[in-house]
C-alpha cells in the first residue's frame, strides 16, 4: 500500500505498519579514486561513470545539502546511483 502525503510518498509495510520512503538512500561502502570518483561500490568495480552532477541546497539552514552524484555501471551491469554526502562526509546508494 502506497501513502501519498503532503510532499513526500511513502510506504506502509504489512509486516509491522512502519511508515519510509520510496527509494530511501542506504548507506554504501564506496572507494573512490585521487578525483573523487568511486572505483568500487559495495565491494564491486565500476566499469563506467555515466553521469555526474552535484546538488548544493538549503546552506541558509542548519540542515544544508551538499551532495556529489554518480550515476554509475557496475560489473555486473547494474546502474547505480550513489553520492558522496560532504556535510556528513560518507556514502549512500539510490536507485537509479
Amino acid at each position: 500500500m502506497t501513502v501519498v502525503g503532503g510532499s513526500s510518498i511513502s510506504r506502509v509495510h504489512a509486516a509491522g505498519g512502519s511508515v519510509g520512503r520510496l527509494n530511501a538512500p542506504r548507506p554504501a561502502l564506496v572507494e573512490a579514486n585521487v578525483g573523487g570518483e568511486p572505483r568500487l561500490v559495495n565491494r564491486e568495480l565500476v566499469i563506467v561513470v555515466r553521469e555526474e552532477w552535484r546538488v548544493v541546497d538549503r546552506w541558509w539552514t542548519e540542515e544544508p545539502v551538499d551532495r556529489r552524484y554518480f550515476e554509475v555501471v557496475l560489473e555486473s551491469g547494474r546502474n547505480v546511483c550513489v553520492y558522496r554526502d560532504g556535510e556528513r562526509a560518507c556514502w549512500f546508494t539510490q536507485r537509479a
